[in-house]
């Protein structure tokens, strides 16, 4: 238990167990999904299906500049603490350099921001993983950041509680050439065979395409994706 109660302190075989322990919480979080295409990147995840509860109230999908979306699986109070971060310094960087902040920006942001809360005591990691995407003026980036702090690349790639499974389809299905219509679709379908009490409706998209623009899909098309 010596090397359970802080943060600060390693393990004898090299790990930190607060990491892990985060790593955890995002397993436990619903799926979600990042795949890129031809023209730009799709983000999608699954939205609350408590009878009681209004679904948009709870937001898994966030947009943080014109050309960048997030999506997070895990404790949803942190991702938005760092989505807000992210959001004030995408508007510093335009009104000082008068241009868009570029993707590995905005995801060293918060790879930095997680990092740091892995090496003082009194601190917790924070206790989501994040896919970022977005296009920039060196193309389309699909980038992780995990509770570590580590910063990953993917073409396509699943988080959250079906992720293993999820990880597989995305292996066999993904291709290069997508289409806008085949990645929706290819994302459609993994979060129908990861989270299997799905309600109808309940899938939230949104897409980002080359020339800059975050877009979130309406429920009507959502439906007609989803058979």
């Amino acid at each position: 238990m010596g090397y359970d109660r802080t943060i600060a302190v390693f393990s004898p075989d090299g790990r930190l167990f607060q990491v892990e322990y985060a790593k955890e919480a995002v397993k436990r979080g619903t799926t979600c999904v990042g795949v890129t295409f031809k023209d730009g990147i799709v983000l999608a995840s699954i939205k609350p299906n408590t009878s009681l509860m209004v679904s948009s109230s709870s937001e898994k999908i966030f947009q943080v500049d014109e050309h960048i979306g997030v999506v997070a699986a895990g404790l949803l109070a942190d991702a938005r603490v760092l989505v807000n971060q992210a959001r004030v310094r995408a508007q510093v960087n335009k009104i000082t350099y008068e241009e868009p902040i570029d993707i590995w920006g905005i995801a060293r942001l918060f790879g930095d921001r997680m990092q740091i809360s892995t090496l003082y005591a009194g601190l917790r990691p924070f206790g989501v993983t994040l896919l970022v995407g977005g296009v920039d003026k060196t193309g389309m980036h699909l980038i992780e950041s995990d509770p570590s702090g580590m910063l990953f690349e993917w073409n396509a790639y699943a988080i959250g509680r079906g992720a293993v499974l999820a990880n597989k389809i995305l292996k066999q299905r993904w291709k290069k050439d997508l289409q806008e219509k085949d990645a929706l679709e290819l994302a459609v379908d993994v979060i129908a065979k990861t989270e299997k009490d799905k309600k109808e409706g309940s899938i939230d998209l949104a897409v980002v395409k080359k020339d800059g623009k975050f877009k979130k899909i309406a429920e009507d098309e959502n439906k007609k994706l989803a058979k």
